[in-house]
């Protein structure tokens, strides 16, 4: 009979159909435990990235608190004035705040130079709006302060916009540059020149001051929500 072996009489099909049965499961098992490990490690890392993003001591000092809901507010409203001053350099380059990122604007020309002209010109607009998104994460995984995060997110965003008139001007070239530097040292208008893209200008600059408007509203909804959790821990 089929299946049987003719000397000792055992039914060895049944054995070796089993057999293939049990192969096909276990890889089925495998990658079940696979994706499940997957979302298991997906899971956790949002839930590490929302334990960061908004972190809450268990006692808030109530003058901390209020100190913090104030300068949220002036935060709030000079954000609200650059957006709405739209790209104006006289608005923007007069402001306090481009005089503070003028040096990191200047010293990100030096840190990209060993990649070449090109970013070497482009690393000073990068390194801007870079260097508060590394404050950011500086507060939110070493200082575990949550709002201050949320300041340098509006930061980052101010940088965005203050980038903006820079790069409008750059058909023009007529934004007054520091040390008396001539025409030939505007970065947005060598920029553009080089990749062909001058007619760029106008567009390139509507997107910098739209992420920017954009990253300085969610900083100030971060911090707002981060402050609503803190009001809870008020320390009486």
């Amino acid at each position: 009979m089929a299946g049987i072996c003719p000397a000792c009489g055992i039914a060895y099909q049944k054995w070796l159909d089993r057999q293939a049965q049990n192969q096909d499961q276990q890889p089925k098992q495998a990658d079940d435990q696979s994706s499940s490990f997957t979302v298991a490690e997906s899971v956790s890392l949002s839930q590490r990235i929302k334990a960061l993003a908004f972190y809450v001591p268990e006692n808030v000092e109530p003058l901390g608190f209020w100190g913090r809901v104030f300068l949220l507010g002036v935060f709030f409203i000079w954000g609200w004035s650059f957006i709405l001053g739209g790209i104006s350099w006289e608005s923007i380059g007069g402001s306090f705040l481009h005089n503070v990122i003028l040096p990191f604007h200047e010293f990100g020309h030096v840190l990209f130079s060993p990649f070449g002209r090109f970013m070497a010109i482009l690393g000073g607009s990068l390194f801007q709006v870079l260097m508060p998104l590394g404050l950011m994460l500086a507060f939110l995984i070493k200082q575990r302060d949550a709002f201050g995060a949320s300041i340098m997110l509006w930061w980052s965003g101010q940088s965005f916009i203050d980038i903006s008139p820079y790069i409008a001007d750059a058909p023009y070239r007529a934004i007054p540059l520091i040390r008396g530097m001539g025409e030939e040292a505007h970065d947005w208008g060598n920029l553009l020149t080089m990749t062909n893209s001058m007619d760029m200008a106008m567009p390139l600059a509507r997107m910098s001051f739209g992420i920017g408007s954009l990253l300085m509203l969610m900083g100030c909804a971060w911090g707002a929500y981060v402050l609503y959790l803190q009001k809870g821990k008020l320390s009486h």
